[in-house]
């Protein structure tokens, strides 16, 4: 089962308050962490641990159409406005530790495979890119990832400008670098993406070519090609956003989405944006279009 993780960060007196306004707008557990990694030493018995910035953090079934959920939290007079949150797409917990010590090599069509730093690649002259299990989210193994992995494998990039728009791993970005892309931005709001994708930059020795900034620091260049691996309420959210870093002619790919809600994303980005026929994978769809010139 997919889950959608909504992410928060309120001060120390309201990290409790804040969970149960989550739980009440349907998420299925809660958990808390320090945003500033301060150390925290043993909690009493019904105490929940908060520090001076909380992160809470609610899991919410897949299917849950996050809008509504997101409006109600911009009410809350506690929190910070403009309301300020991180939604993820979440794998489930029993299948990734099946996968972690299981991690092959993928192939994804066109010659473009992902294959762990501690294998061989089964072809070398194909595209390899070496990625790690690590914290941040990318892997190709999450039909979201797998289905724009197999649109760059078919895709001319050559010298082309790209955007990975919540780069997560970096793994999109690190794709179109290997395929022939000339430059990548990759922005994140997650500390912790940013150093994964710089890491996994160098690991693939497209470093010189992968900038990567939180996006309130991003250049907002035109660029040839926008690939955002999200969800499909920020997608909608962001489409002014997305749009603005792309030239006319230039191409956008967009996933995370569920297959129910392609028809809401692509209404985001009509008439600027001209979208091919939609591809499935299980629950998940992904979109491809380009912007009229």
């Amino acid at each position: 089962m997919a889950w959608i993780q909504l992410t928060l960060t309120t001060k120390e007196d309201y990290g409790r308050q804040l969970g149960d306004i989550l739980m009440a707008n349907g998420a299925q557990a809660v958990t808390y962490r320090d945003a500033k990694d301060a150390p925290i030493f043993e909690p009493g018995p019904g105490e929940v641990p908060l520090w001076e910035l909380s992160q809470v953090t609610g899991l919410f079934p897949a299917e849950t159409n996050m809008q509504p959920v997101i409006k109600n939290l911009a009410k809350v007079s506690f929190l910070e406005k403009p309301l300020r949150y991180k939604t993820d797409q979440l794998e489930d917990k029993d299948w990734e530790r099946e996968w972690m010590d299981n991690f092959k090599p993928m192939d994804f069509g066109n010659g473009l495979w992902i294959v762990p730093s501690w294998h061989q690649p089964p072809h070398p002259d194909a595209t390899n890119i070496l990625l790690d299990p690590g914290m941040a989210f990318g892997t190709g193994t999450h039909p979201t990832t797998s289905m724009c992995l197999a649109w760059i494998g078919e895709t001319e990039l050559q010298g082309t400008s790209v955007v990975d728009f919540g780069c997560g791993s970096g793994i999109l970005g690190i794709a179109a670098l290997k395929r022939g892309a000339a430059h990548c931005v990759g922005t994140d709001i997650d500390q912790q993406a940013l150093l994964a994708t710089r890491e996994n930059a160098v690991l693939n020795h497209v470093s010189d070519q992968f900038d990567v900034y939180l996006p309130e620091f991003a250049p907002n260049e035109p660029v040839d090609v926008v690939i955002a691996n999200i969800l499909a309420g920020p997608l909608q959210e962001l489409a002014p956003i997305l749009l603005s870093y792309l030239k006319p002619g230039g191409q956008i790919a967009l996933s995370g989405i569920l297959a129910r809600q392609a028809e809401d994303v692509m209404a985001a980005y009509t008439p600027e944006v001209t979208f091919a026929p939609v591809r499935y994978h299980d629950e998940w769809c992904f979109l491809h279009g380009t912007r009229q010139k």
